[in-house]
């Protein structure tokens, strides 16, 4: 059965007060067409949980969400990239929830395992430990970290076939494979969908077992150009040289 599905129908079912999980790392390898439908939709109250937070500067991938004040919790390991972030919290509009990047993973991880949860001495005598379960195990001591699950999760591939196979292309293979299997629902947003059989097996990053839809994002010449242009207006590569 195919999982296609037109992305403005999955967005539309996004109510207020979701938790929802967002692949990718500094925008890059980051569902950015979700992204533009869920800023668009006006949902709010959201918890999101992203292992960090948007492109450098501002204005780009998950800092839109923080400007319109629909994030009500992020949950993350890092937020300082983004300006509208850090308004918000200082704001008092916005709390955030802060774990230490490994930790975050996985606790994602146990999520999508089915896990009651991990044991990791990261954070023991800091401020991270507040509020956290300590057990001794063989003379040492762990913090227990709970799962880390959401409502909904969007991840960004390269190819998706029609059964939901999805094969990453580069660094998008950062978060987005453990966020696929931490989500009630997961959003595979591509820049290909193609026929069963035509992603060699030996390339899927994530088994179809944990997508609910693939839906279509920008093309591959697309993505490149939006980062192109990103990258050129924020000083990070030097624009193309036109012909006279």
């Amino acid at each position: 059965m195919s999982k296609v599905r037109q992305l403005d129908d999955i967005i539309a079912g996004i109510k207020d007060g979701a938790t929802i999980m967002f692949g990718g790392f500094l925008g890059v390898g980051s569902p950015l067409k979700s992204i533009e439908k869920i800023v668009d939709s006006g949902v709010k109250d959201l918890t999101v949980a992203s292992v960090v937070n948007s492109y450098p500067g501002g204005g780009f991938d998950l800092a839109p969400l923080f400007k319109n004040r629909q994030v009500r919790k992020f949950i993350t390991a890092h937020t300082g990239t983004c300006p509208e972030a850090v308004e918000a919290l200082k704001a008092g509009d916005l709390e955030i929830e802060f774990y230490p990047m490994g930790t975050w993973i996985e606790k994602v991880r146990a999520a999508g395992a089915g896990l009651g949860g991990v044991l990791t001495p990261i954070g023991l005598g800091t401020l991270v430990e507040d509020g956290k379960q300590r057990l001794e195990l063989d003379g040492k001591s762990y913090l227990v970290e709970m799962p880390l699950r959401a409502d909904y999760g969007f991840i960004a591939g390269y190819r998706a076939d029609t059964m939901g196979n999805v094969e990453y292309r580069g660094v998008s293979l950062n978060s987005n494979p453990v966020i696929a299997t931490a989500a009630d629902f997961t959003v595979a947003e591509v820049n290909e969908i193609v026929d069963v059989g035509e992603i060699d097996p030996s390339r899927v990053g994530t088994p179809c077992l944990f997508v609910d839809a693939v839906v279509q994002g920008h093309s591959l010449a697309e993505h490149q150009a939006v980062f192109e242009r990103l990258w050129v207006s924020t000083g990070r590569l030097a624009a193309r040289a036109t012909a006279a």
